[in-house]
């Protein structure tokens, strides 16, 4: 799983956020419209692609998995030839699967991505993060580095891709730093230059993922905790990533600290008062409230 854990939620949101020539307007998303809002849109418009698009994106950024791939689902059903609903579909059911890290499901929706079209940034990182969990990791580095070459200079998800490879790499013995340099990746976009809402935010280091599997559920967890810290430190100086604050929020949650996540919405809230409603309708999801 090293691979998904590096990058999996930065790279795949970064791409949906992108303006795409079959992607329907995001302008109305979860930041603008509650998830009640966009419920009853899609109730309302059971036929519109784009509105289910936006639903899919408002759950799965709330950490609602499970409904975005129902969202997704009927999204593609709708629109069966748009490839980003597609790999937006498999990315969901990366992310909805408790157990498997790559379900045969979520391979399925990227390969029909890919066969839609063959440059879908995500189908592609994922399918080669498919390679990496085969026992491929030169290939799946191959992958990537393919993947980087066709990267913009300004992809958000740029830094993220050169941060997977160079760390599965490393836990694998493998030498990229000429073909990186090939790549063009000398000089990734910096994060001053990158949308607030997709700059990465700290993973596990490779040492960390290299080490994960051989310590004790103790020593995961005062892992996971020291990763939390790293976040909570990046949003000291970057208050104004409120997706940052949201994944806070989640990580204290799931870390069972429910004073430190009701601490995170109030910090939130404090740092970006005109968002004050969209990270309460997102604490209330994750069923936190501000004390």
């Amino acid at each position: 799983m090293i691979a998904g854990l590096v990058a999996v939620g930065a790279i795949g949101t970064a791409i949906l956020r992108q303006d795409g020539d079959d992607a329907p307007s995001e302008a109305i998303t979860a930041e603008s419209a509650g998830i009640g809002d966009l419920e009853k849109a899609a109730r309302e418009s059971p036929e519109d692609s784009g509105t289910w698009q936006r639903l899919g994106l408002a759950y799965f950024e709330a950490g609602r998995f499970a409904d975005a791939v129902r969202a997704y689902d009927k999204a593609t059903q709708l629109a069966p030839g748009s490839a980003l609903l597609w790999s937006a579909l498999g990315e969901a059911r990366v992310m909805a699967s408790e157990r498997d890290p790559m379900p045969a499901e979520a391979a399925a929706a990227f390969e029909k991505a890919v066969a839609i079209d063959p440059a879908d940034p995500r189908a592609r990182y994922f399918l080669a993060v498919k390679r990496d969990l085969g026992g491929d990791h030169q290939g799946a580095i191959d992958d990537w580095l393919a993947l980087l070459k066709d990267t913009p200079p300004d992809a958000p998800w740029r830094g993220d891709l050169i941060r997977t490879i160079e760390q599965v790499a490393k836990i694998h013995k493998l030498d990229v730093s000429d073909r990186l340099a090939e790549a063009g990746a000398a000089a990734p976009a910096s994060a001053s230059s990158t949308p607030l809402a997709a700059r990465a935010i700290p993973g596990p280091s490779a040492d960390d993922l290299a080490n994960a599997a051989g310590i004790t559920p103790g020593e995961q967890r005062a892992m996971a905790e020291g990763m939390v810290a790293r976040l909570e430190t990046r949003l000291e100086g970057d208050p104004s990533n409120v997706d940052g604050w949201i994944m806070l929020m989640r990580s204290r949650k799931t870390l069972d600290q429910p004073e430190k996540a009701s601490k995170a919405l109030a910090d939130a809230v404090a740092a970006n008062p005109g968002k004050a409603d969209y990270l309460r309708q997102q604490a209330a999801v994750l069923g936190i409230r501000q004390d």
